[in-house]
């Protein structure tokens, strides 16, 4: 005997289905996420993020015409 898997049941499985990736997808993205920010938050707070904030804000000083 052959099961249909077309009709209300068959869409209902195909969605709970398509949930569960949409799902894991957004669990990689957010850890992704929170990858790229710790890796950003290493680089800020140690010696490269300074020198490179303060070389920045040198820059922008000297084209306003402050610094």
């Amino acid at each position: 005997m052959r099961t249909r898997t077309t009709g209300w049941v068959g869409r209902r499985r195909a969605a709970r289905d398509e949930r569960g990736i949409t799902t894991a997808e957004y669990a990689v993205g957010t850890a992704a996420g929170a990858g790229l920010a710790g890796l950003l938050y290493t680089l800020l707070t140690g010696g490269l993020g300074n020198s490179l904030l303060r070389t920045l804000f040198d820059h922008v000083l000297g084209l306003l015409g402050i610094g």
